[in-house]
């Protein structure tokens, strides 16, 4: 078995199967909030200002913000002396100060049929971006800096402008909650779109399995890197798609199109686990070469627990 690794495994129960649609509330729990929320007194997440709650910028301009004192030197703007100091060291020493800067964000989720799937796991691919989502969202919105949402299917489906009031993120989340996997996506071409609309230079979170050709999803991403942005991607699997727990002959179905197929499950495991690792494996090495964040993450693991290692290890990073 070659390629990209089979998309709904047997069995398999999706969001449509189960009992009604969560209530957006379900998707911000109060305990991982506050876990996160906390992050903000230990160390920055982004470095331009994401998660400081001073947001502070290593670029110096004209701000309210008082830096610090260096001494004066020919060339230095006469008004930026601080006459105070003059007057009790008879020295000449000019502000400094940094400029206060908010991060623009934009959320952007795979709504397509394969997200919607789980084989035994109560959370959805699609309910497990829910979640990120959500803290994230608040998050950004805690530190007051807009967040926009965009949902993908063949093209950009739902888009959110972004906005840091705190009544935002109802908003995004009643928006997500409504809305139901369907049909195939193309998240190069939603990239790209997106490259036109996120103006200036912000910060794009990309929530999907990647379940997908690699090269449009990288032009996508490489395009976003071109502009300025800062680019994180959570690659979300189901537990069985990242284990193949399948024994026996079983009938695998494509939830984004008609194709099925039957095979003898411990025959192909391997060959299967190998085509995964390579995907991933490759997804990993083409981020990092553009310098973006790839986070595997596994729908097995508490979405809160995933979320703050990858936090904690991000703001040893700066």
């Amino acid at each position: 078995m070659s390629g990209k690794p089979p998309k709904a495994p047997p069995t398999a129960r999706s969001s449509s199967s189960k009992d009604a649609p969560r209530s957006m509330e379900s998707y911000l729990r109060p305990e991982v909030i506050q876990q996160v929320g906390r992050l903000d007194l230990r160390a920055r997440f982004i470095v331009e200002g994401f998660l400081s709650g001073l947001h502070g910028s290593p670029f110096q301009g004209f701000s309210v913000e008082f830096s610090e004192h260096r001494k004066y030197t020919p060339g230095d703007d006469i008004k930026d002396i601080d006459w105070n100091v003059y007057a009790k060291t008879e020295k000449y020493y000019v502000k400094k100060f940094k400029a206060e800067t908010t991060m623009q964000g934009w959320v952007v989720v795979d709504s397509s049929a394969s997200m919607g799937w789980t084989f035994r796991q109560e959370m959805t691919k699609f309910d497990y971006a829910i979640s990120l989502s959500a803290a994230l969202a608040y998050l950004m919105i805690h530190q007051q800096d807009p967040v926009g949402l965009a949902v993908c299917g063949k093209s950009i489906e739902r888009i959110l402008p972004p906005r840091s009031r705190r009544s935002h993120l109802p908003a995004m989340l009643s928006t997500l909650t409504n809305l139901k996997p369907h049909g195939e996506t193309d998240l190069g071409a939603c990239l790209m779109q997106l490259a036109g609309v996120a103006r200036g230079k912000g910060l794009v979170i990309l929530l999907s399995d990647l379940l997908t050709d690699i090269d449009p999803v990288m032009a996508g991403l490489h395009r976003l890197r071109h502009s300025g942005h800062e680019v994180i991607v959570f690659n979300i699997l189901d537990e069985a798609e990242t284990r193949f727990p399948f024994d026996g002959y079983c009938q695998f179905e494509d939830i984004e199109s008609p194709a099925t197929l039957t095979l003898e499950a411990k025959s192909i495991r391997q060959d299967y686990l190998d085509a995964l690792a390579a995907h991933q494996t490759r997804l990993k090495e083409e981020c990092h070469k553009a310098q973006i964040d790839f986070v595997p993450m596994d729908t097995s693991v508490n979405f809160g627990t995933a979320l703050l290692e990858y936090l904690q290890q991000r703001s040893r990073r700066f």
